[in-house]
């Protein structure tokens, strides 16, 4: 499961990352009094940001949601215990000021802020999230979402309105990075079955991030308001509107027309030509993603029961491999993306430097056509007179791709594959669709062009190859990407989510990946530049994550719309806000930090960050 300009940063802003890279856990954030954020909320009369998306919401319920579009949406709408900084993305007070955990790591105690509100005006408290904890840990519908998070609670609860108190099984290396939509108990506690509600009928949604949701139609918008009493302060467009495009041209000429703001994913082709046009700027940055050929392990349920038509010649290892070893990624790189990509292997892309791994030496699999015919041939799935690869059953290795309508890179990586496995006498029906989704999700197809937003934390993306994220049943859903299910994988899982010691989670995290390339279920081709562009004409500074060099679209955080500026009230903003903040470490150390912070700056997927 998709870039920003650099924000204005201070000396305090050094300052604090400094003491968070200390290995502090204790982190407080207030605002001085008399000079709230939320009082700088000017913005020209009838200002809007519209961005243009190609990707339908799967849910309007943080319980559900998957896609990066829903997800992205959710981290605007609602507050999370903690966020993450737009320059480093280090974790940084959300609705949690402060966290502490015990000594043997197994007890978290959050502070709750008491100046985050409800757009209904009730107060946000311990409670809320508490409840919200609950109900993924006790209804497993609940769960779908984001299940992996809350997997180890023991217990959660609120002892009073400021404090929340999460006790674990066993250590949990992502308290800091729990990338979980808090949502207000007093309108979800109403919610009957968690399967089926979608949350996209009564309008505005209550929530109390920096926007609120107003309106929302299927595959056409969903429109959002400033919330006017943020506690970090209210953004500076008028409406914030996501317009649904299914043609990724249509959405370029919009732009050129100045009926959106921003567009994501651009082709190099569509890029290039906005170079050159005025008013228009092109973000070109290392991305959060990765691009990869997904196989069908043989769809699977928890209790055992198979489902599905995948074809079973992808079963066989050697199968899956001859088919790697003829994808040539360099020319994918260099022919579909045209350089504005990486060529991939890993699993997790370079922008992630800790964990980034890759193959060396025998383990590599390069491009190697002529190995792939030795391969196939040496395991039986000999030419016929036709020149068709055919099993040992006698059935021909003809396979389908699920394709991405929506998405260009899918249709021309479809027809290079096409040519590089017919040449080993394999045939591929590249399917494209509208929504991919109800054929995955019935393990109804034998290939999937596969992709996913990384998070500064991994856990997550992680987590959807574990056993314990395929669905209960046949008939259920679950959170698996692919129905992959390997206990060395899942091992591995175990060890790095109690792993503290960041070098050490680092080493288990790589060690998933080698394993995960050594199942061969899945291949990563490439890992995409963040291709994106906006009207300066509407826009007059935004910020990117990272700040140097980031993306605007899919951030871990509110940071790029949130800090958008209209270019209408560019003189206004130039003044900045009076708003000051205080940092405390601990009750001794404090920061004064700057004109404007967290107003200049900032920051998923996630998880969450997902699709």
């Amino acid at each position: 499961m998709v870039t920003k300009a650099p924000p204005r940063r201070t000396s305090a802003h050094r300052a604090l990352r400094l003491l968070l890279a200390s290995g502090v856990t204790a982190v407080s954030l207030v605002a001085v009094p008399g000079t709230a954020a939320a009082e700088d909320d000017k913005s020209p009369a009838g200002s809007t940001l519209t961005v243009a998306v190609s990707q339908s919401i799967d849910s309007l319920s943080p319980f559900l949601a998957q896609k990066l579009t829903s997800t992205s949406i959710h981290r605007l709408a609602y507050e999370y215990l903690t966020n993450y900084d737009a320059k480093d993305a280090r974790p940084i007070p959300g609705l949690a000021t402060a966290w502490t955990s015990s000594p043997d790591k197994l007890t978290w105690t959050y502070t709750i802020r008491k100046d985050s509100t409800w757009s209904d005006g009730k107060p946000a408290t311990a409670e809320d999230a508490a409840w919200t904890f609950n109900k993924m840990m006790t209804d497993p519908n609940a769960a779908t979402a984001n299940g992996s998070f809350t997997a180890n609670f023991a217990e959660v609860t609120a002892p009073d309105p400021q404090t929340l108190v999460i006790r674990l099984k066993k250590p949990q290396a992502t308290m800091t990075a729990l990338d979980v939509p808090i949502v207000p108990k007093h309108v979800w506690e109403k919610v009957g079955d968690f399967s089926k509600f979608n949350n996209d009928k009564q309008f505005p949604i209550v929530g109390n991030g920096p926007f609120v949701v107003t309106d929302y139609k299927v595959d056409q918008y969903i429109k959002l308001k400033p919330n006017k009493n943020f506690w970090r302060g209210a953004p500076k467009f008028d409406e914030l509107v996501f317009k649904y495009y299914k043609d990724g041209d249509a959405a370029v000429a919009a732009l050129q027309k100045g009926e959106v703001s921003f567009v994501p994913n651009l082709t190099p082709a569509q890029a290039a030509a906005l170079k050159t046009q005025k008013d228009i700027k092109v973000n070109d940055a290392p991305g959060r993603r990765f691009f990869a050929i997904a196989t069908n392990p043989g769809a699977r349920a928890r209790d055992g029961k198979t489902f599905g038509n995948g074809h079973k010649a992808l079963l066989d290892p050697a199968v899956r491999k001859a088919l790697f070893l003829a994808v040539d990624r360099k020319a994918i790189v260099d022919k579909v993306f045209q350089g504005h990509a990486v060529e991939g292997e890993g699993y997790i892309p370079p922008r992630f430097d800790s964990y980034f791994w890759k193959p060396e030496g025998a383990q590599k699999r390069a491009y190697d056509p002529a190995g792939a015919e030795k391969l196939l041939d040496a395991a039986g799935y000999r030419k016929n007179a036709a020149g068709k690869r055919v099993g040992k059953d006698g059935r021909p290795l003809d396979f389908r791709i699920l394709c991405h309508a929506t998405d260009p890179n899918d249709k021309a990586i479809g027809k290079y594959l096409q040519e590089w496995w017919g040449k080993l006498g394999i045939g591929l029906k590249v399917e494209c669709l509208d929504s991919v989704s109800d054929p995955w999700v019935k393990g109804d197809y034998d290939l999937a062009f596969d992709g996913w937003s990384v998070n500064p934390d991994p856990d997550y993306v992680l987590s959807i190859h574990t056993c314990g994220t395929l669905p209960a049943t046949p008939k259920d859903s679950g959170a698996t990407d692919n129905f992959i299910c390997d206990k060395e994988f899942d091992t591995l899982y175990a060890q790095q989510a109690v792993e503290y010691d960041a070098a050490k989670r680092a080493v288990l995290v790589k060690r998933m990946q080698s394993r995960l390339y050594d199942t061969g279920y899945m291949n990563v081709m490439a890992y995409p530049n963040a291709l994106e562009a906006y009207r300066t004409d509407q826009i007059a500074s935004i910020t990117t994550m990272p700040e140097a060099a980031g993306n605007l679209w899919g951030q871990d955080g509110y940071w790029s719309w949130w800090s958008a500026v209209p270019a209408a009230s560019t003189a206004d903003s130039d003044g900045g806000s009076s708003t000051g903040v205080i940092v405390g470490i601990g009750a001794a150390v404090v920061v004064v930090v700057g004109v404007g912070v967290f107003l200049g700056l900032r920051r998923r997927s996630t998880v969450d960050d997902r699709e």
